[in-house]
């Protein structure tokens, strides 16, 4: 099992000030350890559930240039782009200059988007769930027709391109990867099964996350589509420093599931201490499960 790296939480001593080199050594620190990428949070502002929306945000993309230029192998990406955050086109297009600009280390996460107070506060248009799904189908349809020769128009229910021209190409052939957040079993996992390399799912039930691999398998089933090569990826909420043995034993029936990488935050007040700690104690034994 391969271990990636979520820094979600910039309220950190000495910030705004300390962050650029609190992410840096962070990033650093992780790539040295073999992770597999360094993903960043995409939102306007900090998550309620999870702090306030006054708690510091930085803006994701803009992130990931900073880290494409201070690393050298990790993967890096939002997990994950709200697909009301950025006009299709541009988002495209944005990915690709990240591919480019760190040799071929990008990938697109992106889901349905969810947090309706930052949209209503910044302006951005909100549309009803059913609406930004459609809208995230149409936004996975224009980013690989903008990652192949078709550089013609595309004429969508909610999109509409004149010309799909997005030069110069990834540095990945045929594209960046493509992960898909979210767990819903009729629209995220269909769509996973018909676009994305590689899924990213939330939970701590082994039953529960099997359950949703059998549904997109079923997805995968009806469109004709590998579930092998499907990437399965998962989201951990707890802290594994704090019990190395304990978090070991509970991923193991995640690994026999299938699940090859799993995602967690760095927890407290020094990252880069945590980051430390987890290269240390913990990333070594993982690779094992």
């Amino acid at each position: 099992m391969r271990f990636g790296f979520h820094f979600l939480d910039f309220t950190m001593p000495g910030e705004p000030e300390s962050l650029a080199g609190l992410l840096r050594n962070s990033a650093q620190t992780a790539e040295q350890s073999g992770a597999s990428w360094f993903s960043v949070m995409d939102h306007y502002f900090q998550m309620e559930h999870f702090q306030t929306a006054h708690d510091p945000m930085l803006e994701g993309y803009t992130t990931l240039g900073f880290l494409a230029g201070i690393t050298e192998r990790v993967k890096l990406g939002t997990v994950v782009t709200g697909v009301t955050y950025r006009h299709p086109g541009l988002l495209s297009k944005i990915v690709t200059t990240l591919d480019v600009l760190s040799e071929g280390r990008a990938f697109l996460g992106i889901g349905a988007a969810w947090y309706e107070r930052e949209h209503l506060a910044l302006g951005v248009p909100y549309p009803p769930l059913a609406e930004r799904f459609e809208r995230l189908e149409e936004t996975l349809q224009i980013a690989l027709q903008m990652w192949s020769d078709d550089e013609g128009p595309f004429e969508g229910k909610h999109f509409q391109l004149a010309e799909t021209i997005s030069v110069p190409a990834p540095v990945q052939s045929p594209h960046p990867p493509i992960v898909i957040g979210g767990s819903g079993e009729k629209k995220t996992l269909r769509m996973v099964a018909q676009y994305a390399d590689a899924c990213n799912i939330f939970g701590d039930d082994p039953e529960a996350i099997a359950h949703k691999l059998e549904v997109l398998r079923g997805h995968c089933d009806t469109l004709g589509t590998d579930y092998d090569a499907i990437e399965k990826t998962m989201i951990v909420g707890t802290d594994p420093t704090e019990d190395v043995d304990g978090f070991l034993r509970s991923m193991e029936p995640f690994a026999e599931l299938g699940i090859s990488m799993i995602t967690v935050g760095p927890a407290g007040d020094d990252p880069v201490a945590w980051t430390t700690t987890m290269c240390e104690d913990l990333v070594p034994r993982l690779a094992e499960l």
